[in-house]
């Protein structure tokens, strides 16, 4: 360019004018000058553009939050310090009980949070609203990698989904054994050799048993001769546990020490992920419910963490009710022996014909539910509902699962008592007294023999406020699984032993609503022992 502006000068000034140098100099200067000025006013243009975007969105927010009921900020910065004094279920609760089914709280000045309490509501919102939080997919894929499961955007994982639910389901219905013998009799002879000890943490062990069963199913036999699986299982949840603190920094912390080291220990897992995937390869007697070999690491890792959170979450709920409900255990052993004894094969699933049993895992995942929140947003639109309330697009939406599963609405007056009757439906004309059992629910007379009835299991999905595995869009992909595997899982362990609490613990009475809650309930310590009933 400056060659060509020299030829034209040259052109207009003959050769040697001493003018010609000064205008050159003048003319490029005043050039870059232009130029500069232009870059700068573009730039200008572009961020002013940006920023009033970004303002017109944030006035939008602040427009439609206006709309939605729900009690006055504070602050400036929202409800965010109320929330460091008082419990969010709790502050939900007292909101919705004053400003009706669909409240808000302002978290920030930029992020609105609506929870919703009324079944229908929430049945149709969770059909709508198709996305996951921001900063969970972020920290799934800082944790474990790109995946196809987990993203926060429905449009991307959607075909997996759709794939996984129909293999598993296949599989499922074609597997003559739901979870590997192997498994069972592996966390069996851990409990023995762990006996000797005395007792064992509720939440670990419920931890280490969904770990192993995951493992087994997805992997088959190849995982319980793996040497490495209990470094795996405490790398796996070490890097589960910080994802999401690493994840909410806006720009990734290249300057922290401890990012470096938490990348180390993610490369650490990936790197075992590939080699319990090499060793199923090599494996040609490989019998696990996925073709790992084809399947994104970052899937694999992420549903062995998210299946080890729910279902040890379920595992350890079943286990507390266990100890602390002994009349009902001695009543599903009972069950057990029964439903052992008409099978021909001990290898064909039984689960669906221990009604109880099954019923006592859908009430443990009512009353206590693995988290105290289902979340989910609209990443892109408007979230329009029936009731005439507009939802901001990328705003939080909330079901506080402890009130909607324990509404006397929905459930009846004993909704804060653990009833697993309640799913439950006799098949013969019997007195109504002897359709509760009074060592759960304390309303009628004992049964004298439990066997001379005979129960039918209710679908709990019909019950649109039973949500412990989500509904609509965004469900569990994995519900009918994780229920079948417990149920086996509990039909194999109860058959051996009987869970009983700690004499040491402080845990001692019938749950309540206040102990659903408890830290302290979920992390009492219990004993296996070896049980004197014979099948």
């Amino acid at each position: 360019m400056k060659h060509f502006l020299c030829f034209l000068f040259q052109a207009w000034n003959p050769p040697g004018s001493c003018e010609f140098s000064r205008e050159t100099s003048r003319f490029l200067r005043d050039y870059a000058l232009w130029e500069i000025n232009a870059f700068l006013w573009i730039s200008l243009i572009t961020i002013t553009c940006f920023l009033a975007h970004k303002l017109f969105k944030l006035f939008k927010l602040w427009n439609q939050g206006s709309k939605i009921p729900g009690p006055p900020s504070p602050s400036f910065y929202g409800h965010f310090s109320t929330l460091s004094k008082q419990n969010l279920t709790e502050l939900l609760s007292d909101s919705h009980g004053e400003y009706g089914s669909i409240v808000k709280l302002w978290l920030s000045p930029k992020q609105l949070l609506v929870s919703i309490k009324e079944p229908e509501v929430i049945r149709e919102m969770l059909w709508k609203a198709k996305d996951k939080l921001p900063l969970t997919g972020k920290a799934f894929d800082l944790a474990f990698g790109q995946s196809t499961l987990f993203a926060s955007s429905f449009d991307k994982v959607e075909k997996r989904r759709e794939s996984l639910a129909s293999e598993l389901n296949v599989k499922l219905l074609d597997r003559t054994n739901l979870i590997p013998t192997r498994a069972v009799d592996r966390i069996v002879s851990e409990l023995h050799q762990n006996m000797p000890t005395g007792r064992v943490d509720c939440r670990m062990v419920s931890q280490h048993m969904a770990f192993t069963v995951l493992g087994a199913t997805i992997f088959g036999d190849t995982f319980l001769a793996w040497s490495k699986a209990t470094v795996y299982e405490e790398l796996l949840m070490m890097v589960a546990k910080d994802a999401c603190f690493w994840a909410s920094y806006s720009v990734t912390p290249f300057w922290e020490r401890g990012f470096w080291r938490y990348r180390r220990l993610c490369t650490k897992l990936k790197c075992l992920t590939q080699d319990l995937v090499q060793q199923c390869s090599k494996n040609y007697k490989f019998n696990g419910h996925l073709n790992v070999r084809d399947e994104p690491y970052g899937n694999i890792m992420g549903m062995l963490f998210h299946g080890c959170l729910t279902m040890g979450s379920l595992i350890s709920n079943m286990l507390m009710m266990f100890a602390t409900h002994p009349e009902l255990q001695h009543k599903i052993h009972s069950e057990i022996i029964v439903a052992w004894k008409g099978s021909e094969d001990k290898d064909q699933p039984i689960a669906e014909k221990m009604p109880l049993l099954l019923a006592t895992i859908y009430e443990s995942a009512r009353v206590m539910p693995a988290g105290p929140l289902l979340q989910r947003c609209s990443l892109q639109h408007d979230l329009r509902l029936k009731s005439g309330v507009i939802v901001p697009a990328g705003a939080i939406v909330v079901v506080p699962m402890q009130l909607v599963q324990t509404d006397d609405s929905s459930w009846g007056n004993d909704a804060t008592k653990f009833n697993p009757y309640r799913f439950l439906s006799k098949t013969e004309k019997i007195p109504a007294s002897l359709n509760v059992d009074t060592s759960i629910a304390g309303h009628a007379e004992e049964l004298k023999d439990q066997r001379e009835s005979s129960f039918v299991l209710n679908d709990p999905n019909e019950n649109a406020s039973f949500l412990p595995f989500g509904a609509g869009t965004r469900s569990c992909v994995c519900q009918k699984f994780a229920i079948q595997g417990i149920a086996t899982l509990f039909a194999s362990l109860l058959e051996q032993y009987e869970v009983r609490l700690n004499p040491g613990s402080k845990t001692n009475s019938k749950l309540s609503l206040t102990d659903s809650i408890s830290q302290d309930f979920l992390c009492s310590e219990i004993v296996f022992v070896r049980t004197n009933r014979k099948s």
